[in-house]
């Protein structure tokens, strides 16, 4: 992060509406924060090892996760962050449209920080991302902030 101020936010999602609609709710929000997208699991885990084409990618202050995804999904994605030391303090929110008690449960079993499950209605989805960047970015400590 160049500003110590300013968090830098890892959306996983494949769908170009949600990324489209989280993007309207970031630059809504007054969070300081820096969104960067990826669409699959892969990339997801590229990112956040600074791999390949993210080699000089910032080390993500949290990690907006959807569970269906391409390549690697997010539960895969989730499993693989929470078991590396190096990673695993980065809070990770499950933010899928699933409100299935298994994936719930499953999540937290892998150390999901939070569940949000994505309302359908495109207002309540931008209040439920609004929800999260006020409490994660604007009340929350993050780890990497708090160096």
């Amino acid at each position: 992060m160049s500003d110590p101020e300013e968090a830098d936010v890892l959306l996983v999602e494949d769908n170009p509406g949600d990324v489209r609609l989280t993007q309207e709710a970031f630059r809504q929000g007054d969070a300081d924060s820096t969104l960067h997208v990826v669409d699959d699991g892969v990339e997801a885990l590229d990112f956040c090892y600074r791999r390949e084409a993210h080699a000089d990618a910032p080390r993500p202050d949290i990690v907006l996760l959807d569970l269906n995804l391409p390549r690697k999904d997010g539960r895969e994605v989730l499993a693989a962050l929470k078991q590396d030391p190096d990673l695993c303090r980065i809070p990770v929110i499950v933010l899928t449209s699933s409100a299935a008690r298994t994936d719930v449960a499953e999540s937290y079993d892998h150390s999901a920080n939070a569940y949000l499950t994505k309302p359908v209605d495109p207002e309540e989805f931008i209040s439920t991302i609004d929800a999260f960047t006020e409490f994660w970015l604007s009340t929350a400590r993050l780890p990497n902030r708090a160096e």
